[in-house]
């Protein structure tokens, strides 16, 4: 059998597969949800990291388009923010 993960025992492995054949569908659902936030979670840093003056909602439009691709995110949430800058402060005057 190919090993997944060059970091994790042989034999650990083999655990995780059985647990992971065992496991209700719910579960398996449940596992994916999870590692889907953790994901989303991780990239959202990277983002606030990257771009430090952004606010909530401009991160929130970017992380779109990483997920989505920036066509389909354009046409579901509308285009990104004309007046927001590339990794700088915002204007504070009008």
């Amino acid at each position: 059998m190919t090993r997944l993960s060059l970091d994790t025992r042989p034999e650990a492995e083999r655990v995780q597969i059985e647990l992971l054949r065992q496991a209700s569908p719910s579960r398996k659902l449940y596992l994916v949800g999870q590692m889907n936030l953790t994901v989303r979670t991780l990239a959202l840093q990277g983002l606030r990291k990257r771009y430090p003056y952004a606010t909530s909602e401009q991160l929130r439009r970017r992380l779109a388009d990483l997920w989505l691709g920036s066509e389909l995110a354009a046409r579901v949430y509308g285009p990104r923010d004309a007046n927001e800058v590339e990794g700088c402060p915002p204007n504070p005057l009008p």
